[in-house]
């Protein structure tokens, strides 16, 4: 039992190794454009009124302190 039984298998159909093999998607060398300064504050100021919220309740519920 020295020979490979599925060496010469192929995986699904016809053409389905060629579809798996490494590919150029997403790899330009375009620029990011510019980053959006209102919407990451948005963003963070979301992020601490949550913080904010979070903790008014685990102080109300006896949680915290």
């Amino acid at each position: 039992m020295t020979a490979d039984r599925h060496a010469d298998d192929a995986p699904g159909h016809e053409g389905a190794v060629a579809h798996h093999l490494p590919d150029d998607h997403a790899h330009t060398d375009e620029a990011l454009g510019p980053i959006d300064t209102a919407v990451w504050l948005a963003g963070a100021a979301g992020v601490a009124v949550g913080l904010v919220i979070a903790a008014a309740f685990a102080l109300s519920t006896g949680a915290i302190g």
